[in-house]
């Protein structure tokens, strides 16, 4: 039987005292690390092997692509089969990608070699953080502690993106170009064993009678298609303040200033992530993603036109303070809208909307930094959270939950009710 946690007001030491919780969180932890690893790694080495941003930021892209295409499968699979059966083959090829990628880049092998490389590096990513929300479904079953724990779980993810850039940028830049991605490489296969091999806290495969139902794609579900355009909006956002940061950063000779600047960006989405999780909400999800995503599109409307560091790194918090929002409620919405066969797999839809749109940032940011003025790459985020926040408007009412009377498919653990992330 799950432990379930309950409070009139939840909180963070509640939740970290749920039994069996740090069995999968520390190598959860671990094991997510490297994906903040993955994207700057492959801008800083293919760019000093090719001596472009625009190459670089396609390289990126294609891996980025990748894995947005196949995590929602991996996800899938996931419910189907148990998420062990889905791990231990996915680390393995993504650590044998990465190194092939790492050799092929410094080889100095065409840009179609480096493509061919990225397809499977990215396709294999290990989808951890949708793995540990599903977890703590599992083991928060209709519990008021589920807000607080996709609070957390978002603050982890950033904890990652202060960490991740920093420790990449710093390898490659004092190391070797190509230590951050063998770091990366290395860091995900040794964090996902050690997360595949807690198999007592995995959900539960869905058999029987409601399989059918259960297994039904989420991406039939039109509030989870709303969530992915505003996901994909996000991704912009990062992926546009990596190559754009990072070219600022070489534009004023202090290319270690990138992770820097990056990291003080993230620190301001894990600090509202905290605040977050520490509010008893009284406001409905759908106004407060609403909200959320309004203040994170004007704030990235503002990047473009900042021209010191100063200036740049306020900016950048401010912005990292609006995304967390967003996210989180995002996630918690998640809940609400999908069956409970088909919640990581929902999860991987968004993230793979991160990815996605972090692909596609990386890309046109590279080529703006290549042909236009620095910092043109900033225009990236402003017009992906725009777009986004356009269609949030417009199709917010495919936000409403589903009908209670439906209990068919409900708790995020293949099992019953839960309010995950």
């Amino acid at each position: 039987m799950a432990s379930t946690v309950t409070s009139s007001r939840p909180g963070y030491g509640q939740l970290l005292r749920t039994r069996g919780a740090w069995t999968f969180l520390l190598p959860g932890f671990a094991a997510r690390q490297p994906f903040a690893m993955l994207t700057i790694s492959i801008v800083l080495l293919v760019q000093h092997t090719t001596g472009s941003y625009g190459a670089a930021g396609a390289a990126a892209a294609v891996t980025g692509v990748s894995m947005a295409l196949f995590a929602p499968y991996s996800g899938r699979l996931a419910d189907r089969y148990g998420q062990r059966a889905v791990l231990i083959p996915g680390v393995l090829v993504h650590t044998l990608s990465g190194l092939t990628l790492t050799a092929l880049a410094l080889s100095h092998a065409p840009l179609w070699a480096l493509f061919a490389a990225a397809v499977p590096t990215g396709a294999s990513v290990p989808q951890i953080g949708p793995m540990v929300r599903a977890r703590w479904g599992v083991k928060l079953q209709g519990s008021p502690l589920m807000t607080t724990a996709a609070a957390f779980e978002s603050v982890t993810d950033e904890l990652t993106f202060v960490f991740g850039p920093l420790l990449a940028t710093a390898l490659c830049t004092a190391v070797h170009p190509a230590a951050g991605l063998l770091t990366e490489a290395s860091l995900t296969l040794l964090g996902g064993l050690l997360f595949a091999a807690q198999k007592s806290t995995q959900p539960s495969v869905v058999t029987g009678l409601h399989a059918r139902v259960e297994h039904a794609s989420a991406l039939r579900i039109p509030g989870v298609r709303v969530l992915i355009v505003t996901f994909l909006g996000i991704g912009s956002v990062f992926g546009g303040m990596q190559v754009s940061l990072a070219a600022f950063s070489e534009s004023i000779g202090e290319p270690g200033l990138n992770g820097v600047l990056y990291g003080v960006f993230a620190a301001g989405n894990m600090l509202s992530g905290l605040v977050c999780g520490a509010i008893a909400w009284k406001v409905a999800p759908r106004r407060r993603l609403v909200v959320a995503y309004g203040a994170l599109a004007l704030t990235a409307s503002g990047l473009w036109a900042a021209h010191s560091v100063l200036v740049l790194a306020g900016l950048g918090l401010l912005v990292g303070m609006c995304i967390a929002p967003a996210l989180i409620t995002g996630y918690t919405l998640v809940e609400n809208l999908v069956p409970a066969g088909a919640r990581t797999e929902a999860f991987t839809w968004l993230t793979g909307a991160v990815a996605l749109g972090q692909a596609a940032a990386v890309t046109i940011a590279g080529q703006l930094e290549d042909r236009f003025w620095g910092g043109a790459g900033f225009l990236v985020p402003m017009g992906g959270t725009l777009l986004a926040l356009a269609t949030l408007l417009a199709l917010r009412s495919h936000l409403s939950g589903r009908p209670r009377s439906r209990t068919v498919a409900r708790g995020i653990g293949h099992r019953v009710p839960v309010a995950v992330d």
